[in-house]
């Protein structure tokens, strides 16, 4: 029996049935067409497809080198390491698919297996537990828990400017971003911030707060939405001795950071600190399922989980064995080619590349800043001329979305950084080849000689094209239902 006349099949996808601008109909029509209308103005809006792992084309045909994706892409577009595995998995696999109130082996090895990696740069987590979810938001949201569940009768969760923590409430409410957070207070009370890397103002809150009223801090090792910020030398050790004097529960939110982007295992182990909680997300689940992970210490996780009570935090898709495969594997790949490794030796060469972009073009870029393969270029503002508030942030953000659309028109897909808004991140995949990585910083050169100042990224715009943007972010949602014809 065929599908019902109108309906879309599997093998009109996966055969490429439906053209370029189809799909952006269907989009338009049915999903989130406010956001599909700005990416298809400056031409980032796709739909792309797969040439090598680390190398996408158009509709059109036209290649980039794919350095975007925001972490979640570790080894590529659809890894032959990982598919390989995927179809073995498919074929071999006997294990429960979805093992929620049983145990699982996929779920244990994973398990295991990440509490051995995190011991051996942390022995004081030889015993910890996991606790698995879909995404990285819900990671934190369960670490949220733990930590309250640990400490009953505080109020107070601390996190720093310009941290992401993800858009579920609780995790929203860390996230000190106006554009995600004020259309939704109020948030979950007792979120307050402090400045990030500021070890005494930290030191000079949790004394206002009252100790034994703070929850926990939550920190990233380094800020990738605030636009790979690095705190000073210290600061993450001076973090965790604050709190270990006061019982204060400390999250690393190593999302971004963990398992190998920064050059690290743990990037906050490397900077000195042995946090309580450590959350994983996007590089678990390389790029083909959604793994999030908690790692906890016993004996916070028995005050949350004990006994009866052990079933009073769930998550029905967490744990699945197809997701806990990958997980594993990508563990397993990330091991064996000592991705930190690499990341931190082609790092410090992309770095370099950067900062002599930096160095030649100054009035282009403000600031370059990176470790291992997370990376950013920060701009100078396209107008030299003092504007208040709102027209300057609209100013920052604009700077960020005409130059992200002219590295693409050179060639590279990159990442917005919406805490920061003047800033392009690039996060390339940890076993991109290293001509690929030299032909990313080759195209960036080549767009930096094309616009030497910020101001010509507004100049090398097309006028049509900047007024549609002004259009776009003056007016309010509406059907923006436009011909593909």
């Amino acid at each position: 029996m065929s599908l019902p006349a109108g309906f879309i099949s599997t093998r009109d996808v996966l055969d490429e049935k439906l053209s370029g601008p189809e799909v952006r109909r269907l989009e338009f029509a049915y999903g989130n067409e406010e956001l599909l209308y700005g990416l298809d103005l400056i031409g980032v809006g796709g739909p792309f497809y797969r040439v090598t792992p680390w190398e996408l084309e158009d509709e059109r045909g036209v290649r980039r080198i794919n350095v975007s994706g925001y972490s979640a892409v570790p080894f590529g577009d659809m890894p032959p390491a990982i598919t390989g595995f995927i179809r073995e998995f498919m074929e071999k696999n006997r294990a429960m698919s979805l093992p929620q109130q049983s145990s699982s082996p996929w779920r244990a090895a994973l398990e295991a297996n990440l509490v051995r990696l995190l011991a051996r740069e942390l022995p004081s987590h030889s015993d910890d537990q996991v606790f698995f979810c879909s995404s990285g938001t819900e990671a934190i949201e369960g670490a949220l828990k733990f930590a309250r569940a640990y400490r009953p009768g505080s109020k107070y969760s601390i996190s720093f400017t310009s941290a992401y923590h993800g858009k579920t409430l609780g995790a929203l409410s860390l996230t000190p971003n106006p554009e995600y957070q004020d259309a939704f207070k109020p948030l979950v009370p007792g979120a307050v911030t402090t400045p990030y890397g500021d070890l005494r103002a930290l030191s000079t809150l949790i004394r206002r707060l009252g100790p034994d009223k703070v929850t926990c801090v939550v920190v990233e090792p380094i800020q990738g939405e605030g636009g790979v910020n690095i705190p000073p030398p210290g600061f993450l050790t001076g973090l965790g001795e604050l709190c270990a004097r006061h019982g204060i529960v400390v999250i690393a939110d190593e999302i971004q950071t963990g398992l190998g982007r920064t050059g690290h295992w743990f990037e906050s182990a490397a900077q000195g600190l042995d946090p309580d909680i450590v959350t994983l997300a996007k590089p678990l689940g390389a790029g083909l399922t959604a793994v999030g992970a908690t790692i906890v210490r016993r004996s916070i996780y028995k005050k949350m989980l004990p006994g009866l009570s052990s079933k009073r935090h769930s998550n029905t898709f967490g744990g699945g064995s197809l997701a806990m495969a990958v997980g594993l594997k990508s563990l397993e790949y990330l091991m064996e080619n000592d991705f930190p490794a690499r990341s931190r030796a082609l790092g410090e060469v992309g770095l370099a590349r950067l900062q002599a972009m930096q160095a030649r073009h100054p009035r282009l870029l403000e600031k370059v800043r990176g470790q291992g393969l997370l990376l950013a270029m920060q701009f100078q503002p396209m107008l030299g001329v003092p504007l208040p508030g709102a027209l300057k942030e609209l100013l920052f953000e604009a700077t960020a979305i005409l130059a992200l659309r002219q590295i693409h028109e050179a060639g590279v897909m990159a990442n917005l950084s919406l805490s920061s808004k003047r800033t392009v991140r690039l996060t390339p995949a940890l076993d991109m080849p290293e001509d690929l990585l030299t032909q990313v910083f080759d195209r960036l050169d080549a767009f930096a000689a094309r616009q030497p100042t910020s101001r010509h990224i507004l100049t090398n715009t097309p006028a049509g094209l900047t007024a549609q943007l002004a259009r776009y972010a003056a007016t309010p949602a509406r059907n923006r239902a436009r011909s593909y014809e």
